[in-house]
């Protein structure tokens, strides 16, 4: 019998990314979430009871009124007026720092981490997640938009309901690439004033921005617009805690390090500047974190070892408060 533990081990994003398809694996992800909660997170989300009409031969009988039956002796069926929920929007960071590889091995997940001979990357990552996320809420049959950016907002699709839509999102997310530049404050104002409907927003990134101000007020502005706001700041392991430099290496062998974004660049050991990094890096998490819980938007870090179910679960856990 397979334990909880042991099917989780087949959301690591790289177990998954060996499936291919993004659509087969957002499918794999939510399906296999949703049999392994205990109550089904979006029955009695999306429809509303409108009326009985009689059954006809071909009728699903799940929908059958044994009440009604025992009642009449005849049988009814529970029609249902279906509505959309809820509008989503999933706002992706494309800048190139999301395109560090996940270097984290966890226990029992797989030797190395590659898909198709190469090493996965945040926004490998980070796709994998708004797949399930859109699959997942395209079931609810809320409606969901998309966009991503750098310092420029590079496509927007307004939110909608469809299958078709949900391919054309999935479509999308198989073709991104990671550009240099980043300035999201001004693509998230824009964002802000294009969304005409209160809603959900979810913003996955690194949140790496030379001027974190501007990020925060264009969530901010999101807020003010009467958006619930949600932030995955998805980071590799070796990003948090600094470490895997030295495999195959002497401990003072050096290191060429590179800033994705600008290519500034330093040479010296891992152990020289560690203490420095993590007492800076830990200073960046507190800024977002006490900058954002300020401006009333959940914060989560999910690094990228992290099962994709546990970052379903952390979304549903805030829109529903049932986790």
């Amino acid at each position: 019998m397979q334990t909880q533990s042991e099917g989780r081990r087949f959301l690591d994003p790289v177990v998954l990314a060996r499936i291919g398809n993004l659509e087969l694996i957002a499918k794999f992800v939510v399906e296999g979430f949703i049999s392994g909660l205990h109550k089904s997170p979006y029955h009695g989300f999306s429809v509303e009871f409108s009326q009985y009409r009689q059954y006809m031969p071909g009728d699903d009988t799940k929908h059958i009124d044994w009440k009604a039956y025992a009642r009449t002796d005849r049988y009814y069926i529970k029609q249902f007026e279906e509505e959309t929920n809820l509008n989503c929007y999933l706002l992706l960071d494309t800048s190139e720092s999301m395109a560090h590889p996940i270097d984290d091995v966890q226990e029992d997940g797989p030797a190395e981490q590659r898909e198709n001979g190469q090493r996965l990357t945040k926004l490998q990552y980070s796709s994998f997640l708004i797949g399930s996320l859109a699959y997942f809420m395209a079931k609810q049959r809320d409606a969901v938009g998309f966009a991503y950016f750098d310092d420029t907002l590079h496509q927007y699709l307004p939110a909608r309901s469809s299958t078709s839509h949900l391919h054309s999102i999935l479509l999308t997310l198989e073709t991104l690439q990671t550009t240099k530049g980043t300035r999201m404050g001004v693509p998230l104002h824009q964002i802000a004033e294009r969304l005409t409907k209160r809603g959900l927003v979810l913003f996955i990134s690194d949140l790496y921005d030379e001027n974190h101000e501007e990020v925060v007020a264009g969530l901010e502005h999101l807020r003010y617009e009467g958006h619930e706001v949600i932030v995955f700041h998805i980071l590799a392991q070796q990003e948090v805690e600094f470490a895997n430099f030295e495999t195959g290496r002497s401990a003072e062998a050096l290191i060429r390090f590179i800033d994705a974004e600008n290519d500034d660049e330093i040479i010296t050991t891992p152990q020289a500047i560690r203490e420095s990094y993590l007492s800076n890096f830990n200073a960046f998490l507190d800024t977002y974190k006490l900058a954002l819980r300020q401006a009333d938007i959940d914060y989560n870090m999910i690094t990228t070892a992290t099962p994709i179910d546990f970052a379903l679960a952390s979304y549903l856990a805030k829109r529903q408060g049932i986790l």
